[in-house]
């Protein structure tokens, strides 16, 4: 154990950190990640791009802040009831049948200090920025300081750590910080603290437990632990299909009827299947699953590059980081589609601490290859990973430097956003905090701290009581949805789909048009239209059909 100063004043801090100058470097590093992620995070969030999962997980933290454990009408306008048999989104409907994440429960005091979607986005990037200084605590344990400040340093300069840092708040934000410091108590053989916090991984998600799976994998192979190591995986293995087979159908049968489709559907005929149907078709399909894990050849191989390159390539000649890494990995390469193989997406820092443990050992044998030659390529992949995750600008977080796309060309300046903003706020502050709201999907997460919100064209919650009700508010900001559609699908859809409800609501007269602020529409149910404000939106409503008449655009 590390002694800490007795005399807590500041100089004393000073002093003790002034003997220990890998410690200050790598604290210095975190401060520096933190800071600059969160601002432009926060940016991100406060210009209106943060969406709908955010508004996910706001309400979900809200709910339970009121004692509705995990609910939220948002998710369930994402469940196979809503999706596949067309019933209205309920406000009663449990998260966890979707996606079990009881860990989220261990931050809802912090939540509680102010309950807002805005304090996920302080959440996410405090986790994942305090994950590095225990991987450096961890790499402390086989390295000197200054070869572990290189490793922990190109944790804050991973592509696959600054991607989910800036994407909407995500269940495995908590992955990095639970993995190291449990690989860390591993080393230190405390035990007593390593199977709470082996619980707190599987309490994560669902499908955490490869992760716990893939650390004792090493365990065993490793001859250090095989008991624990046994045990771990037996833990991990058992956990994903009980939770799947057993917890999660008793809130909703969406992990059959959907996801497990969706996302591992080739494996199975018919329309719906356990975990336990996939594994045994993944099993009994061999040529299927070699086809899948290796294909597509070139996206698989830029992943596996972009989860080495901050590490100097090293993680690809570590068994210890495929030992650990490879079951995460398993799972996003066995998934349908390319979409999971972003590096940017949530499912990337799953992988990140086997690929940095990993590192850690091989090191911990090779320390005489860091020669001056090699500290230079490796300072060429770091530079070639943060060049990689800015300019892909992910979640659009640099969406005022960077244009979303070239072909057609998509950008938007900061004075036009911020300038939008403003409005944007004008509109949303009319909006009652108890009352229930459809709204377009970047206008989700600044309103969900609330019982019934859901996505437009959806637009009824069924209630507690029983009873199916309109939602109060139809808010939709067309301004962004006009300058995105040419290039992006989902854009269009939204408004496609959400221009024929509001005809429809004016013409029977179950809502008016109270407010238009630069293309921020709202509509308020059994008012009728504000006389100055109805002309404006007709005038609008004519510019924007002909851009859906034009036809749904080929990009994302």
């Amino acid at each position: 154990m590390v002694a800490l100063p007795k005399d807590w004043t500041p100089g004393a801090w000073k002093a003790w950190l002034g003997q220990r100058p890998g410690l200050r470097r790598i604290l210095t590093i975190a401060l520096i990640f933190w800071a600059i992620a969160l601002t432009f995070a926060l940016h991100r969030y406060w210009t209106f791009y943060a969406s709908y999962d955010q508004g996910i997980f706001n309400q979900v933290f809200w709910n339970n802040l009121h004692g509705r454990w995990f609910e939220s009408s948002l998710s369930s306008s994402l469940s196979s009831a809503v999706k596949q048999d067309d019933l209205p989104p309920e406000v009663f409907y449990r998260r966890l049948g979707q996606h079990f994440t009881p860990a989220l429960l261990f931050w809802v005091p912090i939540y509680a200090l102010h309950a807002k979607a805005v304090t996920l986005v302080w959440i996410q990037v405090s986790a994942i920025a305090a994950a590095g200084l225990v991987l450096y605590a961890l790499a402390r344990q086989h390295l000197g300081s200054g070869l572990s400040v290189w490793i922990a340093g190109s944790y804050y300069a991973a592509n696959a750590v600054i991607g989910p840092t800036f994407s909407n708040f995500h269940d495995l934000c908590q992955i990095p910080l639970y993995t190291f410091s449990l690989l860390l108590a591993m080393e230190k053989r405390k035990w007593a603290l390593f199977w709470p916090i082996a619980l707190a991984i599987l309490a994560v998600r669902e499908d955490s437990g490869f992760v716990l799976f893939g650390v004792g994998v090493y365990m065993v192979l490793s001859r250090r632990f095989p008991a624990a190591g046994l045990g771990a995986c037996t833990l991990g293995f058992l956990y994903i299909l009980v939770c799947t087979n057993i917890f999660m159908p008793i809130f909703s049968p969406d992990i059959s009827k959907r996801f497990a489709i969706e996302r591992f559907g080739q494996y199975v005929d018919g329309d719906e299947a356990s975990t336990l149907d996939l594994l045994r078709g993944m099993l009994t399909q061999p040529w299927l699953l070699i086809g899948e894990l290796i294909n597509p050849p070139l996206p698989t191989l830029k992943y596996l590059l972009g989860q080495w390159l901050p590490l100097g390539l090293i993680p690809a000649l570590s068994p210890a980081a495929w030992a650990i890494a490879g079951f995460p990995l398993l799972k996003i390469f066995l998934q349908q589609g390319e979409a999971a193989m972003s590096i940017n997406i949530r499912y990337a820092i799953a992988v990140v601490p086997g690929m940095f443990y990993g590192a850690i050992l091989w090191w911990s044998s090779h320390g005489s290859a860091l020669t001056p030659r090699f500290k230079q390529f490796w300072k060429v992949c770091l530079g070639l990973s943060l060049f990689f995750s800015i300019v892909s600008s992910p979640h659009r977080v640099f969406y005022f430097a960077i244009p979303d796309s070239i072909d057609p060309w998509v950008h938007v300046s900061l004075p036009e956003q911020w300038s939008h903003s403003g409005h944007v706020r004008q509109v949303t502050d009319r909006i009652e905090p108890e009352a229930s709201v459809a709204a377009t999907t970047y206008m989700v997460p600044p309103l969900s701290s609330r019982r019934a919100i859901v996505r437009l064209p959806w637009h009824e919650v069924l209630k507690d009581g029983g009873e199916v009700e309109a939602v109060n508010y139809l808010l939709a900001d067309t301004w962004h949805l006009r300058r995105y559609l040419k290039a992006f699908r989902k854009e269009w859809i939204e408004l496609a789909e959400s221009m024929p409800l509001f005809d429809q609501s004016l013409t029977d007269g179950s809502y008016g048009v109270v407010a238009l602020e630069d293309g921020v529409v709202l509509f308020q149910r059994g008012v009728p239209s504000d006389p100055e404000v109805l002309p404006r939106w007709m005038a609008l409503r004519e510019e924007l059909i002909p851009l859906i008449q034009a036809g749904q655009p080929g990009g994302n």
